[in-house]
């Protein structure tokens, strides 16, 4: 695998779905490399639950020509998968391997080196693409998308299959990127539900949760960038109108990126008391929080899949989603959470007070969550399916001339 993130180097889903599809992977016994980006809380060569990592490179700046930076990486990934593929091959053909050797490319910021080791080595090439440049932005509107979007297209285009984590995104693959509908596989996200099943004494748990309000405050959560489409701001927006009927309603705002207008807006409409943004926070306080908060709200205007809202259902937390593109997916209306309309604060606050003001209902849909993250997002299920996309793309390549 290449994956331009992988934690502890956490920018987007991409890390967290990588490393835990890779871990499932190596415990059904597949030999799992991942090839991605040094980080310095991270050793770069290390094999961690089975799975064989290879930290070289830094990953693009967001400041200065990204573009440059991105290929600049890739020359990196490139040269330390090169070497690992001819150890691998050990001189002999790809076909004439006993053991499939398969490519598998996490989003088109690894393209370059994944296309130009796919051609020198004549090995298959698999891509999960997790976004696309046309989703985040509404279309293509500038020269670096224009760029972006033909590297997705030129990653879709190589690839022998591709593997989306939604419906929607097949259908997003297929318009933004013109690829074949029978080219594309489906394969939902996962979350390690056990990950919040750790002891938290209620001494402790109360202790936590003052940090971010008193016992008899409702406590909204949202954690995701701060970017337009994780829709942030409609939460904003929606808050006054959720106050009016409970002014006690707190909400605690996580995640890195530019917020300062965003604050801005909270001193506009006098919530100073009643909003907290706490930018990145470690993972065992991430966890806690799932844990002390009455509502995980998610209001996103572009959502491939909706990974967060996976987390809360498997930490026992209602949630309330918008119904953008994957979310709806996720979460079933009135089964495992609410869905409201995308872009209406009106629609998210009834959500959320709906929550709020039905403890019996919104017990039912927290049970219904947990049985079906269990059952249909757990990772070894996952990767069957990932390896049943592997052993068909082996066989389609043997059966084939290059």
């Amino acid at each position: 695998m290449v994956s331009w993130e992988y934690p502890p180097r956490i920018v987007g889903g991409i890390a967290r779905h990588v490393q835990e599809l890779s871990e499932a992977l190596a415990a059904q016994g597949v030999e799992t490399h991942v090839v991605t980006p040094t980080h310095p809380d991270a050793p770069d060569e290390a094999t961690e639950r089975g799975v064989h990592l290879h930290r070289i490179g830094t990953p693009p700046s967001p400041y200065g020509n990204f573009l440059e930076g991105v290929y600049a990486m890739n020359a990196a990934l490139e040269a330390r998968a090169d070497a690992l593929l001819q150890e691998l091959l050990q001189g002999k053909p790809a076909r004439a391997q006993r053991k499939p050797i398969l490519l598998h490319a996490h989003d088109w910021l690894v393209h370059p080196a994944a296309k130009a080791l796919k051609h020198r080595y004549k090995i298959p090439l698999i891509a999960t693409i997790h976004a696309t440049e046309y989703g985040r932005h509404g279309g293509i509107h500038s020269d670096l998308s224009r760029a972006i979007n033909h590297l997705e297209w030129e990653l879709s285009y190589e690839a022998w299959r591709v593997i989306v984590c939604s419906d929607f995104m097949r259908g997003e693959v297929i318009h933004a990127l013109n690829t074949p509908y029978d080219k594309i596989t489906v394969i939902p996200n996962g979350v390690r539900a056990e990950k919040f099943h750790f002891e938290f004494p209620e001494k402790e748990r109360v202790a936590f949760r003052a940090r971010f309000a008193q016992p008899e405050q409702p406590l909204l959560f949202f954690v995701g960038r701060m970017v337009r489409e994780k829709g942030v701001q409609i939460l904003l927006q929606a808050l006054p109108i959720i106050r009016a009927e409970l002014p006690s309603v707190r909400a605690v705002i996580v995640g890195g990126g530019y917020r300062a207008h965003l604050e801005e807006f909270v001193r506009f409409c006098h919530l100073t008391d009643a909003v907290q943004f706490t930018g990145f926070i470690p993972d065992a306080d991430l966890l806690r929080l799932y844990r002390v908060v009455d509502v995980a709200v998610y209001p996103s205007l572009y959502e491939p899949f909706g990974i967060v809202a996976l987390e809360a259902m498997a930490a026992g937390t209602p949630v309330v989603v918008s119904d953008a593109g994957g979310l709806k997916e996720v979460v079933r209306h009135e089964e495992t959470g609410i869905v409201t309309w995308a872009g209406n604060p009106e629609s998210l606050a009834w959500g959320v007070l709906r929550v709020l003001q039905d403890p019996i209902a919104t017990r039912r849909r927290v049970q219904n969550a947990l049985e079906s993250v269990q059952r249909e997002f757990n990772w070894a299920r996952i990767a069957q399916q990932t390896i049943q996309v592997y052993q068909r793309v082996w066989d389609e390549f043997r059966a084939t001339n290059w």
